[in-house]
């Protein structure tokens, strides 16, 4: 791996998107366990121990989208028509529950806070879902022509493995919500959210070892560096353990630490993904010789000077703004007359 230009922006952008799996990650998956809950106040509990941070999380699509565009143009337009569909379905998906979060409250009626319950939890589900099979569809390929364009149909992108991997998305989400909501709530609720933290770690870890499986069944060429490396073995195991981990530091009540072990899940995962796809930006199937490639849909090395220098100074900040919400809004979440 050279560090030119071309791999930093890989790298950097490869951050971006792994920040936003691992902040808005437990946003879905508070919303995919919304309506698990029956009474109101529990509901409003499970908002509000997003309110405070949901928008902000999202701010490392945009930023990781934005760097896309910049740094990767060609792939950038190449996904973005491509899987046209199934990101406006996401765009639908995310409005919608954004709007549910801020109106859910605003009138009494029960017919109106279940309307926006549901929209959220759909929302949130969905959300989950297309992210997965954007990503199980970069993992096993899709078809591009000697022009880089896309050159499959909507409905070519709903195969096996990559519905497989949106549901593996789905149950992760889960997973890492239902552990970020035991860690802000108290009483009856954190009891339950105690079990079903439990159940969606069981969920997932069987989602897990199914993908591996088909991975290395019908993605081959997705461990091939791995293969080719052994020493990379190490992040397998690192992503093993982090897995593992999880119910091991729940179990002993230590939530905080179940919390960074998903987090870490995370991170090996997308760390994996990103040293198995390299150089490739987005693969071809079948035809590999019209990948898109971080040398041959790039921006030119002048812009992606200038942009490192922009996101030398942007990306602090946004990390920085992170870390001081979540400083402020630590600890139980409490019901007051301006909640949620």
């Amino acid at each position: 791996m050279n560090f030119d230009l071309n791999t930093i922006w890989f790298i950097l952008v490869g951050v971006l998107f792994t920040g936003y799996a691992m902040l808005d990650g437990f946003d879905l998956g508070i919303g995919a366990l919304h309506l698990f809950t029956k009474k109101d106040e529990e509901r409003r509990v499970l908002l509000n121990s997003i309110g405070p941070v949901w928008d902000g999380n999202e701010v490392w699509l945009v930023t990781g989208g934005g760097a896309l565009f910049a740094a990767f143009p060609n792939v950038y337009a190449t996904v973005f028509s491509g899987f046209y569909l199934a990101f406006y379905l996401l765009l639908a998906a995310l409005i919608f529950r954004a709007v549910a979060i801020e109106f859910r409250s605003k009138q009494p009626m029960k017919w109106w806070r279940q309307m926006w319950d549901v929209s959220f939890s759909v929302g949130s589900i969905l959300s989950s879902l297309l992210i997965g099979v954007a990503l199980g569809n970069l993992a096993c390929g899709i078809p591009i022509g000697a022009d880089g364009e896309f050159a499959g149909t909507f409905l070519g992108l709903l195969r096996p493995y990559p519905l497989l991997v949106g549901v593996t998305t789905v149950a992760l989400f889960m997973m890492h919500g239902a552990i970020y909501g035991v860690m802000k709530t108290e009483g009856a609720l954190h009891d339950k959210l105690r079990r079903w933290a439990m159940n969606s770690i069981i969920f997932f870890v069987i989602c897990a070892t199914t993908t591996t499986m088909a991975t290395l069944l019908y993605v081959p060429h997705i461990t091939a560096r791995v293969h080719e490396n052994p020493w990379l073995f190490s992040l397998v195991l690192a992503n093993m353990l982090s897995i593992a981990n999880i119910p091991r530091e729940f179990h002993r009540g230590k939530d905080w630490l179940a919390f960074l072990s998903s987090c870490a899940a995370m991170i090996s995962l997308m760390a994996l993904f990103a040293i198995d796809q390299y150089p490739n930006m987005v693969f071809s199937r079948p035809n590999p010789e019209n990948s898109l490639t971080i040398y041959n849909s790039s921006s030119s090395p002048k812009t992606l000077g200038i942009m490192l220098i922009i996101a030398g100074i942007g990306v602090p900040i946004v990390i920085a703004y992170t870390i001081c919400i979540y400083w402020i809004f630590r600890g139980k979440v409490k019901m007051d007359r301006m909640s949620y």
